[in-house]
């Protein structure tokens, strides 16, 4: 059963293809910055941003794929209060970087699954992670090495790459912190007879 994935992340598209899964790319256009601009200014939590932003990915794209199950995903970063955003080049990831330098933040990741517009499913895991201390000349060396991708996750790192560098402390999914809640994906596709049982 081909999946239709409502994003252009490729870290998601990798997580399912490994996982065994036929996937077709289809990213649903939303202007994420005024969701969650409307979203926070109505106080909605880290986790209700994440669910909206994913069930908004997926029912833009729906539709057309008649009878296809649908994900839609999204991860929000909270620190101390504040939510980041995906870089927008390597100045933007420095700051970023910086102030999550020496603090623990969360990482919201949700899924939505829908079909025919439908809402059939929805998962949001939370991790937490906790940088080190590093130097400003480390800092440096990372942006240097890591080049665009640091500009492609909403935390400017990939932990299953040199971003691992950077942490002293990681709590919870590793799934869930690469983007999507996988585990508890692959059971809701296995009930929808996606996997086999």
């Amino acid at each position: 059963m081909t999946i239709v994935l409502a994003s252009a992340s490729r870290a998601r598209r990798a997580l399912l293809e490994a996982a065994g899964l036929e996937i077709l790319v289809d990213p649903a256009s939303v202007d994420e910055a005024a969701v969650k601009e409307s979203l926070a200014g109505e106080g909605a939590s880290p986790a209700e941003i994440a669910e909206t932003l994913a069930a908004l990915k997926g029912a833009r794209i729906s539709l057309r794929h008649p009878g296809l199950i649908v994900l839609g995903a999204d991860q929000v970063l909270e620190c101390e209060g504040r939510c980041f955003d995906k870089p927008a080049d390597v100045d933007a990831a420095r700051g970023q970087l910086r102030a999550l330098r020496g603090r623990r933040h969360r990482l919201v990741s949700s899924v939505v699954a829908l079909r025919d517009g439908q809402r059939l499913w929805h998962h949001t895991g939370e991790a937490r992670l906790t940088m080190r201390e590093f130097t400003d000349d480390f800092l440096e060396n990372y942006l240097a090495a890591a080049g665009p991708s640091a500009l492609e996750s909403v935390g400017a790192y990939q932990l299953e790459g040199r971003g691992a560098q950077l942490f002293a402390r990681v709590e919870g999914d590793y799934f869930t912190v690469l983007g999507l809640p996988l585990l508890p994906l692959l059971d809701f596709l296995r009930v929808q007879g996606a996997l086999g049982r």
